[in-house]
């Protein structure tokens, strides 16, 4: 009897916990299907009644044509440097951050274990804390070089590089530790130099980790407003597409069919990104944490 009723009980616990799984990720989905929805709507249907069905999804075709047509907001250029300054950001940070993390990793001294704890302690410091001063030093270390960094790409892709690298050198360097150094020895008898030898051993081997990296931070950097904002500032020659979205919201009139829409089209490549890599990340994950 004790042990159909624990059967029960456990039965129960186990009806339960997928329960509030379900009602966990249909809480988190619904700011995505509110987007869905009134994307193919008019202003006006979305402000009478925002959670209605749409009257005609062929909205949806037109308020893309708005937005792509419309001649204050250049969105697809907008939309050209998010995908110029999230592929230089993820590529500097994933070489620089797998480079430091591997020195660290072979250089077994106590500066070293310094170094990769002030990283560590680095990424607990909260953004709003750097804002200023970011923008400060950007602009004193651009005027000393004599090339401006506030505005630029180049800014902007050593911004995500500063803020990028404590967490990527982090995930590196549990990966690292447990790539066996033999295989470096035998590169350096063979007459490898350091370089040749990472790039050429160490830096294949990094792949199942390096595409969780590449997410992670191709997530953040894609969807990124504040930092886009201080650096690019809101009307300058280089835009983001978040920059872009809010370029919709005027002072006295809200655009909110091509606020949303601009919102699904912006989420749209880094969804399904997410969808085709999510295996590597979780892989990635995995063996990092094996390793």
């Amino acid at each position: 009897m004790s042990a159909s009723n624990s059967f029960s009980a456990s039965k129960l616990l186990k009806s339960l916990m997928i329960v509030l799984v379900m009602l966990i990720f249909a809480f988190f989905m619904v700011p995505f299907v509110m987007v869905v929805i009134n994307s193919a709507k008019t202003s006006k249907e979305i402000i009478f009644n925002a959670i209605a069905l749409p009257q005609s999804w062929g909205q949806l075709f037109t308020n893309i044509k708005l937005i792509f047509t419309n001649s204050t907001v250049d969105y697809i250029g907008a939309f050209w440097d998010s995908l110029v300054i999230t592929f230089f950001s993820l590529l500097v940070i994933v070489v620089f951050s797998s480079m430091a993390a591997w020195v660290l990793v072979r250089n077994k001294t106590r500066w070293s274990a310094l170094l990769f704890m002030a990283f560590v302690a680095a990424m607990v410091i909260p953004f709003q804390v750097l804002m200023y001063p970011l923008v400060r030093w950007m602009r004193v270390i651009g005027d000393s070089i004599g090339f401006k960094l506030l505005g630029t790409v180049p800014g902007i892709v050593f911004a995500y590089l500063g803020f990028g690298c404590p967490l990527s050198i982090f995930i590196f360097h549990g990966f690292i530790k447990n790539i066996p150094y033999e295989l470096e020895e035998s590169a350096t008898i063979d007459g490898c130099s350091k370089s040749r030898t990472f790039f050429s051993i160490v830096f294949p081997l990094l792949k199942p980790i390096m595409v969780t990296v590449l997410i992670l931070n191709g997530i953040w950097i894609w969807n990124d407003y504040l930092l886009p904002l201080l650096v690019l500032g809101s009307s300058g020659p280089v835009q983001t597409i978040p920059i872009a979205v809010t370029a919709f919201a005027g002072a006295y009139l809200k655009q909110w069919d091509l606020i949303l829409t601009s919102t699904l089209i912006a989420m749209l490549p880094i969804i399904v990104l997410y969808l085709f890599a999510q295996r590597y990340i979780i892989k990635g994950m995995v063996e990092g944490a094996i390793k």
